[in-house]
């Protein structure tokens, strides 16, 4: 509708914008949806005491997006293999101690564990997902995106069973459940149980 303005509450907040424009002058393309993204402050915002984390820091969107629920409390740590990338993301968090931007290999989030909120958007949501949900404080969420909506169970993707996805759905510890992002792309929603 013309003339309509965007609800605060929808609108992108300001360090997303400074992640994207990183993003775009480092013509990354893997950056957070908006989606899924606003799902990332809604998770933030549900633990204001926690200590949330993220693999796969990029540019810093996914980042930014948690930072949006984060509460003064909080805290967040992130890593980037990237030396370059994980510099520049750490520049969009620069005047908020609350925020740490780790470079290196994702298994550095294991002396900051357990964690109450868990963006997995890089290392170890496929090469070791035993230790991802063991990083998890009981009651912590888990967050895992990339994944495309498959209407059968188990779920398939490009023909075969989708093995990652069921490990994840299935997991003993975990509750969990797939949600549609947009009509090409769902994510994994789950919960440590105690």
């Amino acid at each position: 509708m013309a003339g309509r303005t965007v609800p605060p509450h929808r609108a992108v907040p300001p360090r997303v914008a400074a992640a994207e424009q990183v993003a775009s002058e480092e013509e990354f393309k893997k950056s957070c949806i908006p989606e899924v993204g606003r799902l990332l402050g809604l998770a933030a915002a549900a633990k204001p005491h926690g200590t949330i984390a993220e693999s796969g820091t990029g540019s810093g969107v996914g980042t930014a997006w948690l930072h949006s629920g984060l509460g003064p409390d909080a805290r967040l740590i992130t890593v980037e293999r990237d030396e370059k990338l994980a510099r520049r993301a750490a520049g969009v968090f620069a005047d908020d101690e609350r925020v740490s931007v780790l470079t290196g290999d994702w298994r550095l989030l294991e002396r900051h564990a357990p964690f109450d909120v868990f963006f997995c958007d890089g290392g170890g949501k496929r090469d070791d997902p035993q230790a991802v949900v063991e990083l998890l404080a009981p009651g912590g969420l888990l967050i895992l995106d990339d994944f495309t909506p498959s209407p059968h169970w188990p779920p398939r993707f490009d023909g075969e069973v989708d093995e990652l996805r069921l490990f994840y759905l299935t997991h003993p510890a975990l509750e969990a459940t797939e949600i549609l992002t947009t009509p090409a792309s769902s994510v994994i929603v789950g919960t440590r149980r105690a």
